[in-house]
């Protein structure tokens, strides 16, 4: 087993600004305005999508290279949709997050369709994002130290 562990820190700012590392990367995470926050970054969920979108992007460059198809263009569409009764608790029988997901791929190449179609299967297989939104996995309880 090659188990790899990863890590990413939050670290809260000002508001509800959130500054997120990871190596030697961060970046801001914000809410609307109209939701109390500053707009100054992304929200938890739009980035969520966006690292399913990137994920998938990135896995399917890696298969389409490793199968010998030409991909010039490609970019991915993702849309979640949430019902807010669940995050504010005003229906406990509506869950927090995201209900279904949906992504697109825009991709602009040669290639037969078919081929296509199947690095998309590929891509739904193999991504860790999708493969960790979409079967699910173990969210350890919070631990707390108190500094």
């Amino acid at each position: 087993m090659a188990l790899k562990t990863y890590r990413a820190t939050a670290d809260h700012k000002e508001n509800l600004q959130v500054q997120v590392k990871a190596r030697d990367f961060s970046l801001v995470i914000d809410e609307p305005e109209e939701n109390g926050g500053d707009n100054k970054g992304m929200n938890p969920v739009e980035l969520l999508l966006g690292s399913i979108g990137a994920c998938q992007t990135i896995t399917a460059m890696i298969y389409a290279d490793f199968y010998g198809i030409q991909i010039d263009e490609l970019s991915v569409e993702v849309e979640g949709d949430m019902d807010s009764d669940g995050f504010s608790g005003a229906d406990p029988s509506v869950r927090p997050g995201f209900q279904r997901i949906r992504s697109v791929f825009h991709i602009k190449s040669s290639a037969p369709k078919v081929q296509l179609l199947q690095l998309i299967k590929m891509v739904e297989k193999q991504c860790p994002v999708g493969d960790s939104v979409g079967h699910g996995v173990e969210l350890a309880p919070p631990k707390l130290v108190q500094e």
